[in-house]
């Protein structure tokens, strides 16, 4: 009985042997996840885009700023920051809370990354994309008042301008011209932009009108102010543009505004991004919406492709799509 019994577990031991070695091995789905940046800015250099922006949640935990790195626009990184991921960690940096809006730009053989901490606005310079970012100074570009979201464009004369967001009486859009060091503004040049005036940049009709996140491009000899308007949380925060013919103004508003909104991306909270080109000089705005339709956070990361059609500038059909990694 017990040679009979052990011959059947054999034959059953076998068999199941038999069936695993038969069987095919299903490869292991990756399932690309969103990546949660809000007022995003993707920097180009030499075949690689790094992704810059405001963490949300309790993703690093507000010490400083991510990096996520990519050679396409399609597939992302984990964050690659030289410290733990961080490519401005607090500690090294001017302030130690609301790290909102980088900017990232090269100049003067260094890295620079212009930034809001501590409602107020600061630089730091690092000698690669990764970082480490650091302050050389611990004070901010403007030591009176708060102001947020800063954007600095160099024009073909090589005079440099910092474009901003100062809270009075809402957010309202300055500019001023930034001395050669970035370190500091000149106060004399100060001057207001833009406030929000219009229907679409003030939909829940509030006594804080919010325009923010300014970006500067000049496209055949006219100067293009993109900004975003609403409060963030509200589903119709969106994207809009003015013009001059001056860098400091003054500042005449699209009748085409909004040109992205939740209207063209089906998005909810579409807004507060950069310009950036691809190597075809193809160009791109990246940006952020809300979580879902029903939240707000953590807002999520996407780009969409824009065009010049004659002087309008246009959001490009089609084209919304989600970064992830």
């Amino acid at each position: 009985m017990k040679k009979i019994i052990t011959l059947v577990s054999f034959m059953s031991v076998f068999g199941a042997c038999s069936q695993e070695n038969n069987s095919v091995v299903k490869p292991v789905e990756v399932v690309a996840k969103n990546i949660f940046v809000a007022d995003p800015t993707i920097y180009y250099s030499k075949g690689m885009y790094y992704l810059y922006g405001t963490t949300t949640g309790n993703i690093a935990n507000g010490e400083g700023f991510l990096v996520y790195t990519s050679s396409d626009l399609k597939k992302w990184s984990e964050p690659k920051g030289a410290q733990n991921g961080l490519a401005l960690k607090k500690g090294d940096s001017f302030g130690d809370k609301g790290f909102w809006a980088p900017q990232i730009l090269e100049y003067d053989k260094k890295f620079y990354m212009i930034y809001t901490a501590n409602e107020n606005i600061a630089v730091a310079t690092s000698d690669s994309p990764l970082g480490p970012f650091k302050n050389e100074s611990k004070k901010p570009i403007i030591e009176t008042g708060n102001q947020i979201d800063p954007f600095v464009f160099i024009d073909e004369d090589g005079k440099k301008y910092l474009y901003h967001v100062r809270l009075t009486n809402g957010n309202r859009i300055f500019v001023a011209e930034i001395n050669d060091d970035l370190q500091s503004i000149k106060p004399e040049t100060l001057t207001e932009c833009i406030s929000g005036t219009l229907p679409w940049e003030n939909t829940e009709n509030t006594n804080w009108p919010v325009t923010e996140g300014p970006t500067v491009l000049k496209h055949n000899g006219l100067y293009y102010l993109i900004y975003s308007a609403n409060d963030f949380r509200n589903i119709d925060y969106a994207v809009g543009y003015a013009t001059s013919k001056s860098p400091l103004g003054p500042w005449e508003k699209s009748k085409d505004s909004p040109i992205i909104s939740r209207k063209n991306t089906s998005q909810n909270g579409i807004g507060h991004g950069d310009i950036f080109w691809d190597p075809n000089q193809k160009m791109h705005y990246v940006l952020h919406t809300h979580f879902s339709t029903a939240e707000v956070s953590p807002r999520k990361a996407a780009i969409i492709d824009v065009e010049f059609v004659d002087n309008q500038l246009k959001a490009v059909p089609g084209s919304f799509s989600f970064l992830k990694n």
